[in-house]
């Protein structure tokens, strides 16, 4: 019987533990909702002079620059409010940029420091390294024409999925969907759309190996 009641004494602790950590997340996160009110009144406004997505790509800069686990939940907090969807679990790092209010980020998805984020849907579970870009597709600017400078050829937005549980590596550029489970290696420029559950590396990213052999 005493055996019994010592394997279970550390289930009820962990349980209990994991109700507290919870509650106290949801607790902050109302905290931060209540404190970005300001913000996003400003945002409004903003919205309706220049359009929602160069007002994000403001309030973000705003935002970016706030550090430690505070920053972390404004950012969220804010995202939530603004995004197209912004799950309260999702963890933006400092120095994180967004510039397209369609983007999608679902739950328990990371995104590391310095990243710059465009029209992207970020499936559950996804870890986002440092440094990582991932803009609107691959032809955000068209330069067919020599005639008129860059800037002025206009482009295309398209959505990028990066799908659940994937990993993208730090300073990894991608510009192509990238399937669910698969690794893309630091540094690597994706092109082209990646499978599921692949390992792809270098410029542009090309598939080494399946994760599973």
């Amino acid at each position: 019987m005493s055996v019994v009641v010592e394997q279970a004494r550390p289930t009820a602790v962990g349980k209990s533990a994991f109700s507290m950590k919870r509650f106290l997340k949801n607790a902050l996160g109302t905290i931060a909702l209540v404190m970005i009110v300001p913000l996003l009144v400003v945002f409004r406004l903003a919205s309706v002079m220049m359009g929602r997505d160069r007002a994000l790509e403001g309030a973000s800069q705003t935002l970016a620059c706030l550090p430690g686990l505070s920053g972390s939940f404004l950012r969220n907090a804010f995202l939530r409010c603004v995004l197209k969807q912004c799950h309260p679990s999702a963890e933006i790092g400092f120095g994180t940029l967004f510039s397209q209010s369609g983007a999608i980020i679902e739950e328990n998805v990371y995104v590391g420091p310095r990243c710059h984020l465009g029209l992207v849907h970020i499936e559950r579970d996804v870890l986002i390294a440092a440094g990582v870009h991932i803009p609107s597709g691959g032809s955000t600017h068209t330069f067919t024409d020599p005639t008129i400078p860059i800037k002025d050829q206009g482009g295309s937005r398209s959505l990028i999925t990066i799908g659940a549980g994937a990993w993208i590596g730090s300073a990894a550029i991608v510009m192509a969907d990238v399937g669910q489970g698969t690794i893309v290696g630091a540094g690597s420029v994706v092109t082209n759309p990646l499978p599921d559950n692949v390992i792809a590396v270098g410029i542009p990213a090309r598939v080494i190996r399946n994760r599973f052999g």
